[in-house]
């Protein structure tokens, strides 16, 4: 895994396991007993666990457990860092000091320029190639070494008053043969300090020659920056003065129009409360006016006149049927009795048998 693993987001399925194997594998490095996540568990249990063993170790959880399932993100890096921090804890985890490696010193081509310098110290630079008979250079610490043992040796000898008897110009010859010889080899080092003044040098010598350049450019832009300004605000005091009557009346203007503002509002309070009102109303007559059309409807309308004068129509067709049953009725009752009444005429008249044909008997 690379540092930014859980921070960026690559695969949220395959970060979300391997965070759920991360943080067990921290808890049970924490001395605690945690059951290492399978790829098909239910992910919801999982986060819960973990949380509440990150919660059990004193750590505050102030978001919700949704926000671990990308597998990646703040959330999921407070999470690791705090189980991170406690198996460290457990395992009695504790910083050494740093062993710094020691760093060799790398041999750096030597300019003319810079590395070296004659003895005489000539202000000018000696452009020459390097020869390629190396013998000829003289090391520095070696000049050193020498120059330290005459000083010793002639430290003991009396000083005395020396006179040269060496004629100019032969020296001049002399020291023109011998200077390609005299050169002196420094070897360059990034670290000396030496090098870092002269660069602090070389830089300020180049910040002032550009500074000189640009201060002009700069005193200028200045200069006519000031006479802008001066003129802006000359005309802006001479705008204020010709048209302060008309900032007055605009002044006033603008009392008036808060004025009326004030006023308006207030108006439009009582219209909307006036408008409210109205609208009770004529919902009201709405109401009146729907219930009086629907009386007037029932009043004007001729159906149940027709449907009770069918009904009274059909009730007189019924109740003639219904009479002419009854005549029926009571002509065959009628007929029923008179036969009955002759039936008992003629069994009296056959039963009135004469005594003699009975005594006979």
């Amino acid at each position: 895994l690379n540092r930014h693993y859980f921070a960026l987001p690559t695969n949220p399925g395959e970060q979300f396991f391997m965070f759920c194997t991360l943080a067990a594998w921290l808890i049970t490095k924490a001395g605690r007993p945690f059951e290492q996540p399978q790829e098909y568990d239910d992910p919801n249990a999982i986060i819960s666990n973990v949380l509440s063993e990150v919660r059990s170790f004193g750590r505050p959880v102030d978001f919700p457990p949704s926000k671990l399932k990308a597998g990646y993100g703040e959330q999921a890096c407070y999470v690791l860092d705090c189980l991170a921090e406690e198996a460290l804890k457990y395992t009695g985890f504790s910083w050494k000091r740093p062993a710094y490696p020691t760093e060799e010193l790398e041999e750096e081509e030597i300019t003319e320029d810079d590395a070296e310098l004659t003895l005489n110290k000539l202000e000018e630079d000696v452009v020459e190639e390097e020869s390629d008979n190396e013998e000829n250079f003289i090391d520095l610490n070696v000049l050193k070494a020498q120059t330290y043992r005459s000083d010793m040796n002639n430290s003991a000898k009396q000083e005395e008053i020396l006179q040269s008897t060496t004629d100019a110009a032969e020296w001049n010859l002399e020291v023109e043969r011998v200077l390609p010889q005299l050169k002196v080899t420094v070897r360059t080092d990034n670290k000396d300090w030496r090098i870092h003044v002269d660069q602090m040098h070389q830089h300020k010598d180049g910040i002032e020659s550009s500074l000189k350049e640009t201060r002009g450019y700069l005193d200028k832009l200045h200069n006519e920056i000031s006479r802008t300004l001066e003129k802006i605000n000359s005309r802006e005091k001479y705008i204020n003065n010709q048209l302060e009557h008309l900032v007055q009346e605009y002044r006033s203007a603008q009392a008036s129009l808060s004025e009326a503002k004030e006023k308006y509002q207030e108006g439009s309070g009582g219209v909307t409360e006036r408008i409210r009102v109205l609208s009770e109303i004529t919902e009201v007559l709405e109401k009146v006016k729907q219930e009086t059309e629907e009386k007037g409807n029932s009043m004007t309308d001729g159906a149940p006149l027709v449907k009770i004068k069918q009904a009274l129509t059909k009730l007189k067709q019924e109740t003639i049927q219904m009479d002419i049953q009854i005549g029926v009725m009571e002509h065959t009752l009628l007929q029923s009795k008179l036969k009955e009444k002759s039936d008992m005429t003629r069994d009296m008249h056959a039963t009135m048998i004469p005594e003699a044909t009975v005594g006979a008997y």
